[in-house]
C-alpha cells in the first residue's frame, strides 16, 4: 500500500502582514494566533492522515522550521531545503522526486488557519480516494463573502470548469450569486508520479531543470547554480490550469489563508481580542491605545515600525512592502 506524505510548503514571506511578518520571521512562524505558530498547527493538523512529513522551505527559514518541529515533538521528517525560491511547482516537484511514484502527497501551505473538525477529515479522505484513482485534486472552500484576495474555482460536482484570477468586488459578488464558485485554497492531493507526469507533459523545462537540480542535491539540500536554472512558476500555472486530470473537493471546513490584516482582525476578534466601540483594533502594543474619529482601523506595533490602516485596505499592504523592499529594505528583514 502506498504511503501518504504530508508536503508542507514553508516558503512564503507574508508581505501583506508587514510589519509583523518579516523575511527573517515570516507569518507562518509567528505565534500571534495561539500558543502555536501556523506552521506548528499545520503539522499537528495533518499527522493523523499521513505516514511521513516532507518540509519544503528555503535555507533562510530552515532554523525556524527545525525549532517549530522540535516544539511539536516531530523528529522523523524529510527536510528539503531550497537554495533560492522558485515558487510552488518546483517545490512540489522536489518532494515528488523524494517520494515513491505511487505515494500520495497531501500538499498544504504552512501559513493557513483551518478549524479541525469532521468536515476537514471528510475532505481529506475524499481527496485521498480521488488521488488513488490517478486524479490531481485541489480543495475548494465554500465562499462566505465576495473576497477579492483569493482565486476562485468554477466547478460542477467534482469537475473543475475553470480557474479564475483574483476578481474585483463586482465579479466576486457575481461568483457568489452564481453559486458554483469556490475559493482556491492552495491545497492539493495526488500521487507523486502522476504530478510529475503532468508537469513533464505541460512544462517540460520546469520538470527537466527541477530534476537536474534535485539530482545535484545532497540529502535534500539544493545547490544554487542549478536551482537558478529552474523557471519560477506556481503549480496553478504549471499544471492545474492545463491538466485534464483535475478534480476538486468542495469543502465546508473553516479556512483562512491569513493573507491580510483583515483576515487577522476577523480571527483575533472571534478569539476575543479587544475591539473598541467603533471596530478599531490594536495589535502588538503594550501601552494603552485610543482611536478618535476612526472606524474599523487597525494599529500594528513592532519594535521598529508602526502601521495604521483601514481594515478594508488590507490588501494594499503588499504595495507598501514592495516600496520598502526598494527604498528601505532594512525594514523588511
Amino acid at each position: 500500500m502506498s504511503n501518504i506524505n504530508h508536503v508542507l510548503l514553508t516558503g512564503g514571506v507574508g508581505s501583506r502582514l508587514w510589519p509583523l511578518s518579516r523575511k527573517s520571521k515570516p507569518k507562518q512562524y509567528l505565534e500571534i494566533f495561539s500558543e502555536n505558530s501556523l506552521f506548528e498547527l499545520a503539522v499537528k493538523r495533518n499527522l493523523q492522515f499521513c505516514n511521513k512529513l516532507f518540509v519544503v522551505g528555503n535555507k533562510g527559514n530552515r532554523h525556524l522550521s527545525e525549532a517549530s518541529l522540535k516544539k511539536t515533538g516531530v523528529a522523523d521528517y524529510m527536510d528539503i531545503v531550497e537554495a533560492t525560491p522558485r515558487n510552488t511547482a518546483p517545490a512540489i516537484a522536489f518532494a515528488s522526486f523524494a517520494a515513491q511514484s505511487e505515494d500520495i502527497l497531501l500538499v498544504t501551505p504552512a501559513d493557513h488557519i483551518i478549524q479541525e473538525c469532521p468536515e476537514y477529515t471528510i475532505a481529506i479522505q475524499k481527496a485521498i480516494a480521488l488521488a488513488q484513482k490517478d486524479n490531481i485534486v485541489t480543495f475548494g472552500i465554500q465562499p462566505t463573502k465576495p473576497e477579492t484576495g483569493f482565486g476562485y474555482i468554477e466547478y460542477k460536482d467534482e469537475t473543475v470548469l475553470s480557474f479564475r484570477e483574483k476578481p474585483n468586488e463586482e465579479t466576486a459578488k457575481d461568483f457568489l450569486k452564481q453559486g458554483n464558485f469556490l475559493w482556491n485554497s492552495g491545497m492539493f492531493c495526488f500521487k507523486a508520479g502522476v504530478f510529475l507526469e503532468e508537469l513533464k507533459k505541460y512544462n517540460p523545462k520546469v520538470y527537466e531543470s527541477s530534476l537536474a537540480a534535485w539530482q545535484k542535491s545532497e540529502e535534500g539540500h539544493l545547490e544554487e547554480e542549478s536551482s537558478l536554472q529552474i523557471p519560477a512558476i506556481s503549480i496553478d500555472y504549471a499544471v492545474m490550469e492545463k491538466s485534464d486530470k483535475i478534480k476538486v473537493v468542495p469543502s465546508n471546513f473553516e479556512w483562512s489563508d491569513m493573507g491580510s490584516f483583515e483576515a487577522v482582525y476577523d480571527y483575533l476578534k472571534e478569539k476575543g481580542h479587544p475591539v473598541d466601540d467603533n471596530g478599531n483594533m490594536q495589535i502588538g502594543s503594550a501601552s494603552p491605545v485610543f482611536f478618535t474619529g476612526l472606524i474599523d482601523s487597525i494599529l500594528i506595533t513592532t519594535a521598529d515600525a508602526l502601521l495604521v490602516l483601514q481594515k478594508e485596505s488590507s490588501q494594499k499592504v503588499k504595495e507598501l512592502y514592495q516600496e520598502l523592499e526598494k527604498n528601505q529594505p532594512e525594514l523588511i528583514e
